[in-house]
């Protein structure tokens, strides 16, 4: 019997970006981290695994998803947040990255080597212009995507959902 996998709590959320492909993210029967709480996490330094995301409750995840980072204090509450309950529920240390102070996906007037070779690969293509009219999690999102070793069947998902194909 067919285990049926009910929609994520973040389908209808107000206030967030969340997309339709996301929906078919799961490792290990565990829904995956959203792209959203992903941006999030790289602009704090923080690599947060599925095995601990898995641990938090709903509204933990809910709450990771709608934080806002819009500046210094709200990173800091952001990355205290998550310290926390990486800590409350794992007893272990964060894992802190580097924060990319210039990201590619800030970069407007050119598409980046990586995304340029997975459109390549893919015989698709961006102009300059979709890309600047993207915002900046779709741009997050289609670089996240097109990295060696990331699940690259949703590329070309995310790349319809945003119009782009």
């Amino acid at each position: 019997m067919k285990k049926v996998i009910e929609p994520s709590e973040f389908i209808n959320l107000k206030g967030i970006e969340y997309f339709n492909f996301e929906e078919d993210f799961m490792e290990d029967n565990v829904r995956c981290i959203p792209m959203i709480v992903r941006f999030k996490m790289d602009a704090v330094g923080i690599k947060l695994k599925l095995a601990e995301w898995s641990k938090f409750n709903t509204d933990e995840r809910v709450e990771l998803a709608i934080k806002p980072i819009s500046n210094s204090t709200a990173l800091n509450k952001y990355h205290s947040y998550l310290v926390g309950l990486i800590k409350k529920y794992t007893n272990n240390e964060a894992t802190i990255i580097a924060v990319d102070k210039t990201p590619a996906w800030r970069e407007f007037n050119r598409l980046p080597i990586v995304l340029q070779e997975k459109l390549q690969e893919l015989d698709l293509h961006i102009s300059i212009n979709q890309w600047k009219n993207l915002s900046d999690i779709q741009r997050f999102v289609l670089l996240k995507l097109c990295r060696p070793g990331h699940e690259n069947k949703n590329f070309p998902k995310a790349m319809l959902e945003f119009g782009l194909s």
